[in-house]
């Protein structure tokens, strides 16, 4: 028959340190367990994202921001940018749209949670992606979209659109490339996962 051995282990909540008596056993678990994941407060903007890769130095600090913020969304605005099959459905130019002045966390959707939508927009191939969508219907929808935004992000999608993400003379993000975004994401030459 084993004895627990009861020890004194310091908890602390709300800022106050309490006593309490555990068995070793328990102070060993307690030692020994994984932490608990926290929860995201908040989840970057794309545009937030990919100034940081902008700004990284070293390529693979580039492919690690890349790699901890992979999401859908990132995913495609990259390979909408990138991938040369991959054509603007829109016409060429800025759209004009309202930018939204909410401030960051306020009243504006993210392209996120958005970017399920994207395919609307866009011709695969020489071939739409929704062919049964109005040309009008498709730009008043991307204009929507856009007015819909934090302007940060409304800023990117147009550059995407135009295939100019990564130049910085339009406003771009210099330290993103075809090379890096198919690194980040495990894409081959034809921006296909590799298998």
């Amino acid at each position: 028959m084993a004895i627990a051995v009861k020890k004194t282990v310091p908890i602390s909540e709300g800022g106050d340190v309490l006593s309490t008596s555990l068995s070793t056993a328990e102070g060993a678990r307690l030692t020994t367990e994984k932490p608990r994941p926290s929860i995201a407060v908040r989840q970057p903007l794309l545009s937030e994202i990919l100034t940081k890769v902008h700004k990284a130095k070293l390529y693979d600090d580039k492919l690690r921001i890349l790699k901890e913020e992979d999401c859908l969304a990132l995913r495609q605005i990259c390979q909408w940018s990138f991938n040369p099959n991959i054509e603007s459905e829109l016409p060429p130019g800025n759209p004009p749209y309202i930018e939204n002045d909410a401030p960051e966390g306020t009243e504006h959707t993210l392209l996120r949670t958005e970017g399920n939508g994207l395919w609307h927009f866009i011709k695969t191939n020489g071939k739409s992606a929704d062919p049964n969508l109005q040309q009008t219907v498709r730009e008043r929808m991307f204009i929507r979209l856009l007015e819909g935004l934090h302007k940060d992000e409304a800023k990117l999608l147009c550059l995407v659109k135009e295939k100019k993400l990564h130049r910085d003379k339009e406003g771009g993000y210099k330290g993103l490339s075809a090379k890096v975004v198919k690194d980040a994401f495990g894409w081959d030459e034809d921006f296909q996962e590799y298998k």
